[in-house]
């Protein structure tokens, strides 16, 4: 099965201007301000992309993003138009943001790595003294990134120093910042719900050609945010234990186990093909967890033909 996978796309439209190919996702721009987002099975950690691909990763992620971007479109709009194919989703083009809005509710991963070094404000937010890592902070806090000038690595910055730097105006800023608390708010109770801690996340936001600021991306998904499980957690936070996660953190630990970072010099370890199921299947169970729902594979036996199929359905008869 691991064959059966979507590494790469080279679709030609009708009507396509342009595209571009992210680590995950190929962005096909066509004519009318149309994007056509595919999500493919490409699987990246440490900034790297591995060499081989997870089946069903790549619907796994579109499904969960756009089910979701359904569940919060009365609170916050989205680019989202449709979703033509398991893999595909269709939406209005935008101008992004350049920041990436962080939103944290806990003291877990990289504002815990922060903490530990003695660092009390991140992103010119202050975080509390006395807390422990995966503690709850008093309010969630909004810590922004944007992209370095050089590299994919994403790099904190204060609200202050956005808009200093006129990165975003003061005026949009504030309807990021109200738009990612609602929308932390919604995927904290959606998660709840399925018996999970929504622990952070970020959001990506863009504006249309009309001037509208809306969700682009995705939202939700294990690659962009951190999950607990509920049950057990005061009781492992008394003990001082790690908390039970739902993320691609257990690829990153195996990576590391086998000696890999992403470090200069070192060689991604081989994935064997059992190896290759057993990720597929835990990102199965992390949809499952998720949504709430038994997840439905798609026919993969011949997925590039399934997908020009149904999105030249779909552009035919929009």
């Amino acid at each position: 099965m691991a064959s059966n996978t979507l590494m790469h796309t080279n679709f030609n439209f009708l009507g396509q201007k342009s595209v571009y190919r992210g680590k995950v996702r190929e962005v096909y721009t066509l004519e009318n301000d149309v994007l056509v987002m595919v999500a493919t099975d490409r699987l990246s950690a440490f900034d790297v992309v591995m060499p081989k691909g997870i089946p069903f990763k790549g619907q796994i992620l579109n499904q969960i993003a756009t089910k979701m971007m359904k569940a919060t479109e009365d609170i916050v709009p989205n680019w989202l138009l449709a979703r033509p194919d398991p893999n595909v989703a269709v939406g209005k083009a935008c101008d992004p943001f350049k920041v990436e809005m962080v939103i944290r509710g806990y003291l877990s991963g990289h504002a815990a790595r922060e903490y530990k070094t003695g660092k009390r404000l991140l992103c010119g937010v202050p975080m509390p003294e006395g807390m422990k890592e995966n503690d709850r902070f008093p309010e969630p806090i909004i810590t922004p990134a944007t992209k370095a000038e050089k590299g994919d690595h994403d790099e904190d910055i204060s609200r202050e120093d956005i808009l200093k730097r006129g990165i975003v105006s003061e005026t949009d800023y504030e309807v990021l910042e109200k738009y990612t608390r609602a929308l932390f708010q919604r995927g904290t109770k959606i998660a709840k719900q399925r018996g999970l801690i929504l622990v952070d996340t970020k959001y990506e936001f863009g504006k249309t050609k009309d001037g509208k600021i809306v969700l682009i991306d995705e939202i939700h998904t294990p690659d962009s945010s951190r999950y607990f499980y509920a049950e057990g957690y005061q009781e492992r936070q008394d003990r001082g234990e790690p908390q039970k996660q739902l993320s691609k953190e257990f690829v990153r630990q195996w990576l590391i186990s086998k000696g890999f970072q992403g470090l200069e010099g070192q060689t991604v370890p081989e994935m064997s093909d059992e190896y290759i199921e057993s990720v597929s299947e835990r990102y199965i169970e992390l949809y499952e967890s998720i949504m709430g729902e038994t997840f439905q594979k798609a026919e993969i036996s011949n997925i590039h033909e399934r997908i020009v199929g149904n999105i030249s359905s779909y552009l035919k008869n929009p």
